[in-house]
């Protein structure tokens, strides 16, 4: 019989030492984390950025990841999105009872993979129990903090008239790929999550040109929120050209059959960058050059019409209005 979650795990006793000490601390291990103090302390200067999210994704586990490295990776990409170098990230865990052991192992050996791989440590934290029930298997927050180099001012609140607009790559692989799953279907080509740690793209990208104007990662609502979020933010218009837009053949099929808009999906590894004209084409090739920015296109640009708004040029040459996301086309997407 497999181990499992029990309430006095969130006791505060025994088991919940054991809990900490040996399914926890064991994988996340680093000396700030293992003090176990109620406050990790360590030295820092400069310009911070700090940040938080909770993770809710039904199933925790997917192609392309699962609920752990998805709660590193966003929040290491909203550090990455203001130009920080993440550093440490708190991690805490509300489990529900009768929660196989096994499956928390798991999840915490991809925490650790996926902080490693973005060079970030978990140094502190805290887990809950709940009756089974109370929650569906489990929960996780993150907090992140990073530091801001000196010359570095992104924000959405920054484009100007000429900006161009780069999209890091094909959308909406994680909507898709949860979808796809949560609802049992299959599709020629394997679906997967494009769930990835971005803050060595954006540090490439910033080794190139401090003329990035903007960075967002386009999560829930997907490439059209996230578009017109930055057109409300800066007061201006954007122009996109719908053939510009990766879009890879499986989610294609995928919105087709179900009925839904890829501008719409959620993204968990793709950036949206808006940078001046003059330093674009240095920052796209470079950006080509990394992993998870080999298909980045420029796919827009800022224009002095529509202040506010998004407007799209389709693959037949007329314009069509790119709103916002309006309800929850998908949710506990993460």
């Amino acid at each position: 019989m497999k181990d499992k979650i029990l309430l006095a795990h969130g006791s505060g006793g025994r088991l919940s030492h054991d809990l900490v000490e040996k399914h926890l601390v064991s994988i996340l291990n680093n000396p700030l984390l293992c003090k176990l103090d109620d406050s990790a302390t360590f030295e820092i200067f400069g310009r911070v950025a700090f940040t938080t999210d909770s993770y809710v994704v039904h199933p925790i586990f997917f192609s392309g990841g699962d609920i752990g490295k998805l709660a590193v990776c966003g929040t290491v990409n909203d550090l990455s999105m203001s130009g920080a170098v993440p550093l440490y990230l708190s991690l805490s865990l509300i489990i529900e009872e009768g929660f196989f052991m096994d499956e928390l192992n798991r999840i915490m050996v991809s925490i650790q993979t996926a902080a490693e791989e973005a060079g970030i440590k978990v140094i502190t934290g805290d887990t809950k129990v709940v009756n089974r029930g109370n929650a569906d298997k489990v929960f996780i927050n993150t907090a992140g903090i990073g530091l801001v180099p000196e010359g570095v001012d992104i924000s959405g609140s920054n484009a100007r008239l000429g900006d161009k607009i780069i999209l890091s790559g094909p959308i909406g692989d994680h909507g898709m790929a949860i979808l796809s799953q949560r609802e049992g279907l299959n599709f020629e080509t394997s679906l997967k999550s494009d769930c990835a740690p971005l803050n060595g793209l954006v540090a490439e990208m910033i080794e190139v040109s401090k003329e990035i104007r903007c960075l967002r990662d386009p999560t829930r609502g997907g490439l059209a929120s996230t578009l017109n979020e930055l057109a409300d933010k800066s007061k201006v218009g954007i122009r996109i050209e719908e053939a510009r837009v990766p879009v890879n053949e499986a989610v294609q099929a995928g919105c087709e059959f179900l009925g839904f808009d890829p501008l719409y999906l959620a993204n968990e590894g793709k950036l949206v960058a808006v940078i001046s004209p003059e330093e674009t084409e240095a920052v796209l090739a470079r950006m080509r050059r990394h992993k998870y920015g080999a298909q980045s296109e420029v796919i827009g640009e800022i224009v002095p019409e529509h202040p506010g708004r998004v407007v799209m040029t389709t693959r037949f040459g007329t314009s069509r209005i790119i709103d916002m996301l309006t309800g929850e086309l998908l949710p506990r997407i993460c």
